[in-house]
């Protein structure tokens, strides 16, 4: 009879004739109510089996996101760089917004009245696709930029298969204490043969510590020795060029390696380049070079201009393009032409000065490189990387890597050392005091960075004459010791 009795009053809440939703305001008030926590529409209209399930489900939903959010947001930053994780999630994010949408259309269902006029019928319809798109909109703008960040981190980063660096996730750095990784710059452009590393820095990063060297060469060094093979076999008495218009210069291996394949045998051919001159580079610093990664400085503005512009301090005026244009003095927010001129211009400088500006460049746009940042113009920052970056890092080991990188933003130090005059004369260097000087800054502990010349700075070295000098006369005893990278950025 009990039974009975609430069956029959709950048809008479469906139809409206007493109780339930009555009117179209409400059922549209009671709708959107079920879109922000669902099961609300049911649980009205007496289906409370149903509206506990979908209670439930949503609550779960709720619950791993938030704990995904706060407890284990360091282990999905590593699942954010595993493309079968991304590729299930944008389905998953599909699914998510399908169902939602089905929540909503059906909680209308079950709560319009049974008789109303055209227009209301009209409103109430159009009231419900609002509810909808509001829904679609954001599920489908996740599930588009998963789907691009996948495209991309493919696009830029092979497998261990692909490239031929098989990775074991159990010891992904094979049991080293740091992991080098070669990091250029180079200026490939349409009007341009090849590509020239005008930067070259290589970062060596403590795995445990995340503690980290910055070992620059400059682009102009000269007479470095070419790794055992057919290089140098070519060049016994290290590197001479190809002719006239290349003088046998550091940032020109790269670029020769392109146009003369037998000097790598057996590599792809995107990959000669970078090949010969980690080779090269190991030689030159008596230190593994594990992985490289290379930034198309023209393709970098494209970075710049998609995150909005990078903030810096320019501490003296910059002349940059064709039409006489200068960056001036003092706290500046600079676009992607002018942050390109910021890292590249050598008008009233050199390419010591440069390079000191390069890594201050590469330090600010990894600090302002925010989530807010980089969501507001994801689709942007993803096609200009695509276009940009290039790299021999497999998939494989971004999850370390991503981990090791946050090590290195909780307050790991990261020091300097640039092999230039007078540390350095790049004319005839003395290669047996770089690789000393290397060896030195990577595997010493991190020590404060000093104004004062140091006690252990080469004879040699402070007698190399610097090209900066007009006379040729010994510059001030240098400091052979890495500095901190914060204390020399202004």
């Amino acid at each position: 009879m009990g039974r009975t009795r609430s069956r029959h009053t709950r048809e008479k809440d469906e139809d409206g004739s007493s109780g339930g939703a009555r009117g179209l305001p409400r059922a549209l008030a009671l709708t959107l109510a079920s879109a922000l926590v669902w099961g609300i529409a049911h649980f009205v209209t007496g289906r409370r089996i149903a509206g506990g399930l979908l209670l439930a489900l949503y609550a779960a939903l709720t619950a791993v996101a938030a704990g995904a959010a706060t407890v284990y947001r360091s282990d999905l930053l590593h699942l954010a760089v595993q493309p079968d994780v991304l590729q299930r999630l944008s389905a998953a994010l599909v699914a998510l917004g399908v169902l939602w949408i089905l929540v909503v259309i059906r909680s209308y269902q079950h709560l319009r009245p049974p008789q109303m006029a055209l227009s209301a019928k009209t409103l109430g319809a159009a009231s419900v696709a609002v509810m909808c798109f509001g829904v679609a909109v954001p599920v489908a703008w996740s599930a588009h930029s998963t789907y691009v960040y996948r495209d991309a981190l493919t696009s830029i980063f092979r497998t261990g298969s692909q490239n031929g660096k098989r990775v074991d996730t159990e010891d992904p750095f094979n049991g080293q204490a740091r992991v080098n990784i070669l990091l250029l710059g180079g200026d490939a452009a349409a009007d341009r043969t090849g590509v020239r590393t005008d930067s070259m820095t290589l970062a060596s990063v403590d795995t445990k510590t995340g503690n980290t060297v910055l070992l620059s060469l400059p682009r102009n060094l000269e007479h470095f020795p070419m790794p055992p093979g057919p290089a140098r076999d070519r060049f016994p008495y290290g590197f001479t060029g190809d002719g006239p218009l290349n003088p046998g210069l550091l940032n020109e291996v790269y670029e020769y390696a392109e146009q003369h394949p037998d000097v790598v045998p057996g590599v792809p051919k995107n990959h000669r380049g970078p090949e010969l001159l980690k080779a090269t580079i190991a030689g030159v610093l008596g230190l593994r070079v594990d992985y490289y990664i290379l930034v198309d400085m023209f393709g970098f503005a494209d970075i710049v201009d998609a995150m909005g512009g990078v903030k810096i301090k320019v501490t003296e005026p910059i002349p940059y393009g064709l039409e006489g244009s200068v960056l001036q003095p003092g706290d500046r927010k600079l676009n992607g032409k002018e942050a390109l001129w910021y890292g590249r211009s050598r008008t009233n400088s050199s390419d010591y000065v440069r390079m000191s500006r390069q890594k201050c460049l590469m330090r600010a746009i990894a600090e302002q490189a925010d989530p807010q940042t980089v969501l507001t113009s994801f689709d942007k920052l993803a096609a200009a990387a695509k276009r940009t970056l290039s790299t021999d890092i497999p998939q494989e080991l971004l999850p370390a890597l991503m981990k090791l990188s946050n090590k290195v933003k909780d307050g790991a130090q990261i020091r300097s050392l640039q092999f230039v005059p007078p540390l350095i004369y790049t004319g005839n260097p003395d290669f047996k005091l770089i690789r000393k000087l290397a060896s030195d800054a990577v595997n010493n502990d991190p020590r404060p960075a000093s104004t004062a010349p140091s006690a252990g700075a080469s004879p040699k070295a402070s007698r190399s004459p610097s090209p900066n000098s007009p006379d040729g006369t010994a510059s001030p005893k240098p400091d052979t010791k890495p500095v901190s990278l914060e204390a020399s950025c202004p």
